[in-house]
């Protein structure tokens, strides 16, 4: 007997809605399988020595990673500084001034380029850029690699916001003779505030767990080190350096920086998604 067009497509979206369950199912799961281990096996090197003393020789007890957590920090924050303005401006002219013009289009090309490029290019990018020509490794050269990456997903994410203020907002402040410049700084920006922060925590929580541009350019260091002009101490690359050694005092500074790195990734996601959730309730009040 010849299965009916209804029966069919019924079928066909059961055994759709099986897999498409199954898949998650199997991508949580290895979600929490990893929150397992890395808490179960990164809880055991947190104690107060863990952030604040330096690592220590192999085979000697205690130390911790504050020297990483600190250039971490401090190279996150310099190349928030200098990738989240361009990225702004760039997701500005992309989407109030540039009138679909033929240099808006390569632009976003390039952009969309950017994005998808892998990270080691980048950091590989960087050295050749800064690392030999000034004949050492620092926090800088680390900073402009991870403001590289976190330039396009701001871009993108503040080209997709403001493109969602309705046009009548722009219109009302032009009518009233308020020039282009204020109109987008003080109606645009404020309109999508919520939708920008969101995309630069999201920026920032990606560059976070990034090791091999930092390996090619920041490198690492076991002193304190506050000066970005010197190599510089991070919790990646000191993650991959301990967990590669044979010693198993470092390797348990590894499972607990990851777990800091880990939590800390966590914590700006979950913040990003509040504020998704504000901005939604927001809109449905109006």
């Amino acid at each position: 007997m010849k299965m009916s067009s209804l029966t069919r497509r019924k079928l066909t979206d059961r055994v759709v809605s099986i897999l498409s369950g199954i898949c998650a199912l199997v991508g949580i799961a290895a979600l929490i399988w990893i929150l397992y281990e890395v808490v179960s096996r990164g809880a055991g090197a947190i104690d107060w020595s863990f952030f604040t003393e330096l690592p220590t020789p192999p085979g000697v007890p205690g130390g911790g990673i504050a020297n990483a957590m600190v250039g971490t920090l401090l190279i996150t924050l310099m190349a928030a500084v200098m990738g989240v303005p361009v990225g702004l401006f760039t997701g500005i002219y992309l989407t109030e001034f540039s009138h679909r013009s033929v240099f808006a289009s390569s632009v976003r090309f390039m952009n969309n380029v950017l994005m998808g490029m892998p990270s080691i290019v980048i950091g590989l990018f960087v050295y050749t850029l800064l690392v030999v020509s000034t004949g050492h490794f620092s926090g800088y050269a680390g900073a402009v690699s991870l403001a590289v990456i976190i330039l396009p997903v701001v871009a993108r994410t503040a080209e997709d916001m403001l493109g969602l203020v309705p046009n009548e907002l722009r219109e009302a402040a032009l009518a009233l003779g308020a020039p282009r410049w204020r109109v987008t700084f003080e109606i645009v920006f404020r309109a999508a505030k919520s939708g920008l922060v969101t995309g630069v925590l999201l920026a920032i929580a990606r560059v976070s767990g990034e090791t091999a541009p930092l390996l090619f350019t920041a490198l690492n260091s076991p002193f304190w080190t506050l000066s970005l002009n010197k190599p510089m101490a991070n919790l990646t690359v000191s993650i991959f350096n301990f967990a590669m050694s044979p010693y198993r005092d470092w390797q348990q500074l590894a499972w607990g920086a990851s777990l800091v790195i880990m939590a800390a990734v966590l914590l700006l996601t979950v913040v990003a998604r509040l504020i998704i959730r504000e901005r939604g309730k927001a809109k449905a009040k109006y």
